[in-house]
């Protein structure tokens, strides 16, 4: 864009620095607060993100301090400019969203900051936030016009009617779902997520993404989801509420993390827990369309209770010699067996990695709980896999995801 940050802006944000580190979080959580104050703006967020403890509250503190280090170079941020329009596309968030934004986090960073929150520091940053909004927003404006240009594409909430159920394990439960307006899809890109707004039964509604997990199609998607005792009701809610004909409503897909459209390096596939849902979306696009791509699935799971889509999974390699699956327990039952149940008892490693795949020419995708991914991104990159070969993907904000 044309307009630029003023070099006085640039330098009283520079030095705002030490006061995020210290007290980024305190800011965020301010900001939350202030903005939850107005029903219908808290109702665009994903609330289980939220909270004292929330992660969004951390991830957002990063993204703030991330920018204010590289405000003279923010080229260095365009990964997660991209993360975040495509969040917002997820959730709906709209251009006339962003002045509420604005005027929680200036209160917030007075707040927090007290006396050191000077005219100077709030002017600048309320011109810097503006500057990034705008970003965000042609951003977003590009991906709605792609999205809407497409066959099959749609802006804001769609109904879906669920069209099948089908129990994957014990806790993991598959949903197809069809457009209840009859029409078709858009073709998502394989590792791509829905966004949905589900409408409990105590008359409340929660939003959450979950992770296509079929191949791209013109007519319907599936979701593959986890039963979360311990969250605030969506996974619940599908689970125990949701049956073959129940409607559910979903924005487009969207995410940045994804298979490319022509994979030429060889693949390899690495999930943990119900991280596999976007692999098996990757997995159908490869078997479907290059089914000669020397391609690795490899996932680790607790035990066989726990572990889904095997036999879908394999079916897809069966019939393609360059395709190859592995599991791993790292809890196995007395009723599993490595080598009948599972491929290995314990964890994926980055030793097994080197000796079984293309390790010097692989692309690596990840995706699974956080203990997993802090176990094998940094591990990969040490052991010499460039930072441009791993890619992953997180259920949630990524604060403080591979460092802590």
């Amino acid at each position: 864009m044309s307009r630029q940050l003023s070099t006085e802006t640039i330098e009283v944000v520079k030095a705002t620095v030490p006061a995020l580190e210290q007290h980024g979080s305190a800011i965020t959580k301010a900001m939350y607060a202030r903005l939850f104050r107005d029903e219908h703006i808290k109702s665009l967020f994903n609330q289980a993100n939220q909270g004292e403890n929330g992660s969004q509250v951390h991830a957002l503190a990063a993204a703030i301090l991330g920018y204010a280090k590289n405000i003279e170079n923010l080229g260095v941020l365009g990964p997660v400019v991209e993360r975040i329009a495509h969040k917002h596309i997820g959730y709906h968030i709209l251009p006339e969203h962003y002045p509420y934004v604005a005027d929680a986090l200036l209160a917030a960073i007075e707040d927090v900051l007290g006396d050191a929150a000077t005219p100077a520091i709030l002017s600048a940053w309320g011109e810097a936030y503006w500057f990034l909004a705008d970003i965000l927003k042609g951003r977003e404006s590009a991906l709605r016009d792609d999205i809407e240009s497409r066959k099959g594409g749609w802006n804001g909430w769609r109904r879906f009617t669920v069209a099948s159920k089908t129990k994957e394990s014990e806790v993991v439960t598959s949903f197809v779902l069809e457009p209840t307006d009859g029409g078709r899809v858009i073709r998502h890109k394989p590792g791509q997520y829905l966004t949905f707004r589900l409408h409990l039964t105590d008359g409340t509604a929660v939003k959450r993404n979950y992770s296509i997990s079929c191949g791209p199609n013109d007519e319907r998607y599936r979701i593959s989801v986890k039963r979360e005792a311990s969250g605030q009701g969506g996974s619940i809610h599908l689970h125990d509420n949701t049956e073959v004909g129940s409607v559910v409503e979903a924005t487009p897909p969207a995410g940045d993390f994804f298979l490319p459209e022509e994979p030429t390096a060889p693949v390899v596939l690495l999930s943990g827990g119900v991280g596999l849902t976007p692999m098996v979306s990757m997995l159908e696009a490869i078997a479907r369309n290059y089914p000669d791509l020397e391609t690795h699935f490899v996932h680790g799971a607790l035990n066989g209770s726990t572990h889904a889509m095997d036999k879908h999974v394999r079916s897809l390699a069966a019939s393609r010699p360059r395709v190859n699956v592995t599991t791993f327990y790292s809890e196995p039952s007395p009723q599993d067996a490595a080598g009948l149940s599972h491929d290995h008892d314990g964890f994926i490693t980055v030793d097994w990695l080197r000796s079984q795949t293309s390790f010097e020419t692989s692309e690596f995708y990840l995706c699974g709980p956080k203990p997993f991914l802090r176990a094998l991104v940094p591990a990969l990159t040490a052991a010499g896999v460039s930072p441009d070969r791993v890619h992953y993907e997180f259920f949630g904000p990524s604060d403080g995801l591979i460092a802590a």
